[in-house]
């Protein structure tokens, strides 16, 4: 028996195992909370498709994206009967209904609901999840076809600012927590147009992180300004690129070293009487340089001929005591557990080269919160298991696991 099949099989597992996962992770009250305060409650009381109703159907969505809205109403109507969230005399939903209540409701509760509930999920106890004191996470971006209309053309534009794709495409960066892929921020744009890179879409997160995560990124997302501005709500772990320079300062006696960065609009005459003043150990004033410590990392294979990549990490965390260079560097490629979470969606959830079902930009956002709202809840549930079965999580198959909840919920029989 695998590990996975032997989580599974434990009765606590079993019990979850159904369309109340989704409901466990977003629960009504919280719902019907955001929906008050977001002006969205329903405007009758007997509706057929009241708004906490269509924050189920987004996630579901997520679950059976191969599916029409009539088919995913009734896989849904059949769990939400269960726990009495779904009335009977309402009957089968048509699709222009469905289309009808969704443009009620908007997408933004569904992102109200997602700040709230999104929240790291592994523990202490949960493996490859912690360096030292920190949680690891990760900040990545992906990409999402969107449907060819001229609402989602012009919000989002097209790859290379032409017209020769198929499809317009949605750009969105998520944090995520490395151990159990759970995307815990996002934000949502476009491919082409100011501000629709990587990097701009990532400064609206860095207000938001919290001062017990080690953040790792790859090396497009370091400048000056998003470096300060991120290291202010949390440490810090980025790969930069071979052109930055990192004068050293002081061999430590792991192996790293520390460096000091400074502002690019500043001269080289100056640069230098800061670099000097670093070196000596003298207060910087953190507008003009800031100091950080370096870890150069051998990365082998990754090459022509096989020898290795020397990458660069710089950190935040000066203190060789506090994280020693092996475990960082060793923390550093748990940012490709972010692109395992990536590969989630795209292939697990949504299918491979499926394009997203909305005709219009704020319903494609609030499709897009659908699944990071699924994709939470799933992952939230994998952590549990694995925690308590002292297995990384990432041994426990996503795939399976969320085909496992697709079986479970079988479509209602709805009255002629």
């Amino acid at each position: 028996m695998t590990q996975n099949a032997g989580v599974a099989a434990g009765a606590r597992w079993a019990d979850q195992i159904s369309l109340g996962v989704l409901a466990s992770s977003v629960p009504r009250d919280v719902i019907d909370d955001v929906v008050v305060a977001c002006g969205r409650q329903a405007k009758r009381s007997d509706g057929k498709l009241p708004p906490h109703v269509m924050v189920y159907f987004a996630m579901a969505m997520a679950l059976f994206a191969e599916g029409d809205y009539e088919e995913v109403a009734a896989r849904l109507a059949g769990g939400l009967g269960l726990w009495g969230c779904w009335d009977a005399r309402w009957g089968a939903p048509t699709s222009g209904g469905i289309t009808r209540a969704r443009e009620r409701l908007g997408y933004e509760p569904l992102r109200d609901i997602f700040a709230q509930v999104a929240v790291p999920v592994a523990d202490p106890l949960t493996r490859g999840s912690f360096a030292g004191a920190w949680r690891l996470m990760a900040i990545d971006g992906i990409e999402w076809d969107a449907p060819d209309t001229p609402g989602n053309a012009a919000a989002f534009g097209y790859p290379g600012g032409g017209k020769e794709p198929a499809f317009p495409k949605v750009r969105v960066v998520t944090i995520s927590e490395c151990g159990s892929h759970a995307v815990v921020d996002a934000e949502i744009g476009g491919i082409a147009g100011k501000g629709s890179g990587e990097p701009s879409l990532a400064r609206q997160l860095y207000g938001r992180l919290e001062e017990d995560w080690l953040l790792i990124a790859d090396r497009n997302f370091y400048n000056w300004q998003d470096w300060k501005a991120a290291a202010c709500g949390a440490e810090l772990l980025w790969r930069v690129k071979a052109n930055l320079a990192l004068p050293m300062l002081q061999i430590l006696p792991d192996g790293s070293y520390l460096s000091v960065l400074v502002n690019p609009r500043i001269g080289d005459k100056a640069r230098q009487t800061l670099t000097e003043a670093a070196r000596a150990g003298e207060e910087l004033d953190e507008d003009k340089a800031v100091l950080v410590r370096v870890i150069e990392h051998q990365v082998p294979g990754r090459d022509a001929d096989g020898t290795g990549e020397l990458i660069a990490l710089i950190t935040t965390v000066t203190d060789p005591r506090a994280a020693p260079a092996p475990l960082l560097a060793e923390a550093c490629h748990q940012r490709w557990e972010h692109e395992t979470g990536n590969d989630q969606f795209k292939t697990h959830l949504r299918g491979p080269g499926r394009v997203l079902r909305s005709k219009s930009p704020d319903m494609i956002r609030q499709e897009i919160y659908g699944y990071l709202l699924a994709h939470h809840a799933i992952s939230a549930l994998i952590c549990r298991a694995a925690t308590e079965a002292d297995i990384d999580p990432d041994r426990v198959k996503f795939t399976r696991t969320a085909r496992i909840i697709r079986r479970a919920i079988g479509p209602a029989d709805f009255p002629p």
